[in-house]
């Protein structure tokens, strides 16, 4: 046997001997994947959630700080260079930890589809709820290099905002989901709690929209040369508060409904939650617009636009129960009353 023939042949052997280990490894991994939701199911989609808040904030940073444009170009973060370089300096490395970061929420994305995959069938729910995140971080990456090669265009960057809410309330509703029951729901609220409460998200809606183009009038571009939607920010000051006053009244009566008509018990729970983070939210808001918009009160701001907008997809999602979980609860109910013969 010449010497080629023996090296192809030790090659083969080791190929198969690598495959046959990556078969077994392989094969442990998807044994150790949950057949049901369990701790580590609760966790990944926990982690999701706030990987999907978090990234709002680094976001924020690199517009608050001037960095929007530290790392000039897309994909690379420079001509020559997929990183930073020593010459870029702090605006250069804030820019290009923000772009690291969505690899790690990439992963716990993927992380989240693993961990419901073995179960998707009784759980469809779940697994197109942690699917769409698990390909949105692409879009979003694509949409950030949009963003930097149209020089930080406000329309643009409004538009990564709104899609890092949407990533957001997405996150929401997996958790919620996680600890819900499977199966058809039924509405338990009131109708007019119910209409109330859809018409408190829309103007949520409105608010984080007008916010959003408040935002792009005014002085936080992300960079000294970038653009500005040419909008009257003092007037879209005024104009934002208007619907964010809307929704805490409205707020504030989802609350007394929640006490004088209680609802499920969880309502209850997210309204006040709902009613909390706008408090906050206003207080900052308002804060910010007297102080001059001040960098760590503006990105404080952004933050607080995504958990109100979890809040009420919360509050929402709870006016709906399981049909199982329903006639369970209603089983369990003490009876009244006298029962004829």
């Amino acid at each position: 046997m010449n010497a080629p023939t023996r090296t192809t042949n030790r090659l083969t052997e080791a190929l198969a001997r690598f495959w046959g280990w990556l078969r077994i490894r392989l094969a442990h991994f998807w044994a150790w994947l949950p057949t049901s939701i369990d701790r580590r199911v609760r966790i990944i989609v926990w982690a999701n959630f706030v990987a999907q808040t978090v990234i709002v904030g680094t976001g924020g940073a690199v517009r608050l700080t001037g960095a929007g444009l530290g790392c000039p170009t897309w994909p690379r973060c420079t001509a020559d260079s997929f990183v930073t370089t020593p010459e870029m300096g702090i605006h250069g490395i804030i820019e290009f930890g923000n772009r690291t970061l969505f690899f790690a929420v990439e992963i716990i994305a993927i992380l989240a589809v693993l961990f419901v995959i073995r179960y998707r069938k009784q759980r469809r729910d779940l697994f197109v709820l942690t699917i769409i995140p698990a390909a949105s971080v692409f879009l979003q990456a694509i949409v950030g290099g949009i963003t930097v090669l149209s020089g930080l265009n406000p329309y643009v960057v409004g538009l990564h905002f709104v899609l890092s809410v949407v990533l957001v309330v997405l996150a929401a509703v997996l958790v919620y989901r996680v600890y819900e029951a499977p199966g058809p729901r039924v509405r338990v609220a009131p109708s007019w709690y119910a209409g109330l409460a859809h018409l408190t998200s829309f103007f949520v809606a409105v608010t984080v929209v007008v916010g959003i183009l408040t935002t792009g009038s005014g002085p936080h571009a992300g960079d000294g040369g970038a653009k500005r939607n040419g909008l009257d920010p003092e007037l879209l000051q005024h104009v934002h508060s208007w619907p964010a006053y809307i929704t805490l009244g409205l707020t504030v009566v989802l609350v007394v409904g929640a006490v004088r008509f209680p609802p499920r018990p969880r309502t209850r729970t997210f309204v006040l939650w709902l009613l909390g983070t706008e408090i906050v939210q206003i207080i900052v808001g308002v804060t910010q617009a007297r102080l001059g918009l001040p960098e760590i009160l503006v990105g404080i701001h952004m933050v607080l636009a995504c958990l109100l907008t979890a809040a009420m997809t919360a509050v929402v999602l709870s006016l709906k129960s399981p049909i199982a979980s329903t006639v369970g609860e209603a089983e369990r109910q003490p009876v009244t009353g006298s029962v004829a013969a």
